[in-house]
C-alpha cells in the first residue's frame, strides 16, 4: 500500500508543476492547437463571413438583373415576331 500511497503522491505532485508552473502545459498545448489551426486554415481557400454576405448581395443583385433582362428580350422577341407575322400580311 506504500508504494501506491507513494506512486499517487507522486502523480499528483508531477500534475501539480504541470498546472502551476511559469507557463502550465495546458496554456502552451492550446497556444499551439490555435497556431496549428491557424496555419491549416490559411492553407485553404476561405473567405470572411464579411465578404460572403458582401458576395451573397452581388449575386442576388446580378440574378435580379439577370431575370429583368430575361423578361425584357422575351418581350422584344415577342413584339418582333409579331411584327414579322404582321409584315407578311
Amino acid at each position: 500500500m506504500s508504494e501506491r500511497s507513494s506512486s499517487a503522491g507522486t502523480s499528483s505532485a508531477f500534475f501539480q508543476r504541470l498546472k502551476d508552473g511559469p507557463e502550465t502545459v495546458f496554456e502552451t498545448i492550446d497556444r499551439n492547437a490555435k497556431s496549428i489551426l491557424q496555419s491549416a486554415l490559411t492553407g485553404l481557400d476561405v473567405v470572411s463571413r464579411e465578404e460572403f454576405d458582401a458576395q451573397t448581395t452581388v449575386l442576388k443583385r446580378t440574378r435580379e438583373r439577370l431575370e429583368a433582362l430575361e423578361k425584357q428580350l422575351a418581350l422584344l422577341d415577342q413584339n418582333l415576331q409579331f411584327q414579322a407575322t404582321t409584315d407578311e400580311e
